[in-house]
């Protein structure tokens, strides 16, 4: 199913939707405005779509995850990550967890106008917000559009506590809105690493921050008062495992506080997106790499049982979890989250009743 290869992108094909009949090569025209950003040689422009939602926080019922709530201002993802857990729910979209997650980006104007609204409403009870959930809220359309930072402001305005996730060195514009949440207590940032090698993150991550640059981050906001932990994240058996100590060591010495990491999981499509990358750009190492999945996904290379789906089971995964520990232990990191402040938290109108 490989073609030729899209400059500056992940995935080299559009898997078939799982929810669709009949799997399309472009999206509806009529789908909603959307915005061009053309690049010079890139072969595939990205567009974004608008979309409508009238909700703006997603509820998760996830046991394995710290938080209840979180905000995505965008839908898919132009970082281009190969295995991105993600990418399957931009197929409840009609697109498809390839090309379309990265070049079929769905926008939320107004996220920051939908928060605000929900932090006035008398059933909101303060609680930190993860931002983002799915995909990554410091994409590079967020230079231009600043949805992320509106929405940041909002935070700020309602004193509600807000824990960021991403691999993205734009948060550095933001370091003026996030040391005033950091002097109250309502924020704590986390930089995922999932590799120091220059070359393989230009190839499993295209669009994301090199690692120099995501390592400068660290020291930027540490160096700025603001909490950053340091997430190495996913941990690919047999390709990145044995970079654990280095990418804590690194990130210990420009400030990180906390450290945490995540087992790779390639649910649906993602599965062929990987392989099709892994024969493509690893060839040599492709067989290794996917027998270590195995090993530490029960014989398959995903898992969504709670317990387990994030860290792995087997002697692999216990091995790598002992490196984690031991280097978390050598380089002063802390597995414990941060705890924000929600006793600072206001509204700043009392909206009108609902009548429906």
């Amino acid at each position: 199913m490989t073609g030729k290869i899209a400059k500056g992108r992940g995935a080299s094909f559009n898997p078939k939707n799982r929810f669709e009949t009949l799997a399309t090569e472009k999206a509806p025209t009529d789908l909603a405005e959307y915005f061009e950003d053309p690049e010079e040689g890139r072969s595939i422009l990205t567009k974004f779509y608008i979309d409508h939602t009238r909700s703006i926080l997603a509820k998760n019922d996830s046991p394995d995850l710290g938080f209840t709530y979180s905000i995505n201002p965008y839908r898919g993802c132009e970082h281009g990550c190969i295995y991105c857990y993600a990418r399957p729910t931009h197929e409840y979209l009609g697109f498809s967890s390839g090309l379309d997650f990265e070049t079929k980006i769905m926008v939320k104007p107004d996220a920051a106008k939908l928060l605000d609204e929900q932090f006035n409403r008398q059933s909101w009870l303060p609680q930190t917000v993860m931002l983002s959930g799915d995909t990554d809220c410091y994409q590079p359309i967020e230079k231009k559009l600043q949805i992320t930072r509106q929405c940041l402001e909002v935070f700020l305005q309602h004193r509600n506590p807000v824990s960021i996730v991403t691999k993205n060195a734009l948060i550095q514009r933001d370091v003026d809105i996030l040391k005033e949440l950091a002097a109250l207590n309502l924020v704590v940032v986390t930089i995922s690493i999932t590799s120091l090698n220059h070359d393989l993150i230009r190839r499993m991550e295209p669009r994301t921050s090199i690692p120099a640059k995501r390592l400068e981050t660290i020291r930027v906001l540490s160096e700025q008062g603001i909490p950053v932990g340091v997430n190495a994240c996913p941990i690919i058996p047999g390709l990145n495992d044995v970079e654990i100590p280095s990418i804590l060591e690194e990130s210990s010495d420009r400030g990180a506080r906390t450290a945490a990491y995540t087992m790779v999981r390639l649910p649906y499509a993602v599965q062929d997106l990987f392989l099709d990358w892994l024969r493509r750009e690893l060839p040599d190492r492709a067989s290794t790499i996917l027998n270590r999945i195995r090993d530490v996904r029960n014989g398959d290379l995903t898992c969504s049982d709670f317990g387990v789906r994030l860290n792995g089971e087997g002697q692999i995964a216990d091995t790598i979890e002992q490196l984690f520990q031991s280097s978390c232990r050598r380089f002063l990191l802390s597995k414990t989250v941060l705890s924000l402040s929600t006793g600072q938290f206001r509204r700043t109108c009392a909206l009108q009743p609902e009548l429906f």
